[in-house]
């Protein structure tokens, strides 16, 4: 029996660079302009999140700003709606995801529809008969909708239409898709309408997901852990970890040791491992939801940052504030600033600046500061575009 290969060792500094060149935020415009630039860049990372807060430009629109500085909300439009290049469904959350990915979704559209789903056990057939009614007359909107009997929430976040539900249903079952997004006032269609399909495409197989789950880790993230690779999604881990140590094996991956993970192993593509340098002088202010930002305890081992979501902390207790933004210069992430857009004011609002990380130290500081306001400069026009 051959031995497992010893394990690279990697400093922070390494790791995080090679991150940073997977997410593509080692430069400044890594995949264009326009709704190609949109969907090359959702292919690239796997998945965009989607999430209501809009305390600032919701973060699907801040991540996608984040890789390309031309874009414009319509991008995403365009590519969602007339090229139909990405489509909504969840991943760890609600996501938006390539097309060309979606029989990997197939398997657990089909589950929802064979078993149901537990948000909306509630729905009954008639309220499913009657939105599928409508919506095989065309395309539609909840406020489309004017005739539900409101009903009390089963929890926080349910509507109190059971028609919004049947549709929430029909979207997870893959039987209607969102076509259009105005805000976050979505427009549903039937699946095989939007896409012009006469029939679904054929379904990914348990191995052809799992084998999908490791690449897409590994293209975005560049280093790999079993939790990075099954972020919120531990019943894939076993196949996972399969797949990684027959890769291992045949010298596809490489275990590396990371200063500080401990325990926690990690793998790497051989080619992911070439030096990567990230531009001293380059700035991204970032979305708490942004890929780089989301897996906590892997930003904390990476870059020596413990980021802390406050929106629902009491204010009291708030250290970086409600919706604070981790600031990316070259590969450090040295500041944590709390904004808010006024719109009516045309405005972003400074509410805290918190240095952190290297951004502590006094050295250096003044001209940090210099490129991070520079920096805002253009966040601050991005808001208040269109």
């Amino acid at each position: 029996m051959s031995r497992a290969p010893k394990p690279l060792p990697l400093s922070t500094t390494q790791a995080r660079q090679i991150w940073l060149r997977a997410q593509r935020l080692d430069t400044r415009a890594p995949f264009g302009e326009g709704a190609q630039a949109v969907a090359e860049a959702v292919a690239h990372l796997g998945y965009v999140q989607i999430d209501t807060i809009n305390v600032i430009e919701r973060c699907h629109h801040h991540i996608l700003f984040s890789r390309i500085p031309s874009y414009r909300r319509a991008d995403l439009r365009h590519a969602q709606s007339i090229d139909k290049s990405v489509f909504e469904y969840w991943t760890h959350a609600l996501s938006y995801v390539a097309s060309d990915d979606f029989r990997f979704f197939l398997p657990a559209m089909r589950e929802h529809r064979r078993e149901g789903h537990k948000w909306y056990a509630s729905v009954t057939p008639a309220d499913m008969r009657k939105v599928m009614r409508l919506l095989r007359a065309g395309p539609l909107t909840i406020r489309d909708i004017e005739d539900d009997v409101l009903t009390e929430k089963e929890h926080l976040w349910q509507s109190r239409k059971p028609s919004k539900r049947a549709l929430q249903l029909a979207f997870y079952t893959g039987v209607a898709t969102i076509a259009a997004r105005q805000g976050m006032l979505k427009t549903y269609d039937l699946m095989t309408r939007h896409f012009g399909w006469d029939k679904l495409p054929k379904p990914a197989s348990p191995k052809e997901i799992t084998a999908y789950l490791l690449e897409r880790a590994l293209r975005s993230q560049g280093i790999v852990s079993l939790d990075s690779v099954c972020h919120l999604d531990a019943p894939s881990k076993k196949a996972v970890a399969g797949l990684i140590a027959s890769r291992v094996r045949r010298g596809e991956l490489v275990p590396v040791a990371i200063d500080g993970a401990g325990k926690q192993e990690h793998w790497a593509t051989p080619a992911a491992l070439e030096s990567a340098e990230v531009r001293p002088d380059l700035v991204h202010i970032l979305s708490p939801f942004d890929p780089l930002i989301i897996q906590r305890k892997r930003t904390n081992l990476f870059f020596g940052y413990n980021h802390l979501f406050e929106a629902y902390v009491p204010k009291a207790k708030r250290k970086l504030g409600y919706f604070a933004l981790p600031v990316l210069v070259g590969d450090e992430i040295v500041a944590a600033l709390d904004l808010k857009t006024d719109r009516q004011a045309r405005k972003v609002l400074m509410q805290k600046w918190t240095w952190v990380g290297q951004g502590k130290k006094t050295v250096g500081r003044k001209e940090l500061k210099r490129l991070i306001e520079d920096e805002l400069d253009r966040f601050e026009r991005f808001q208040l575009a269109e």
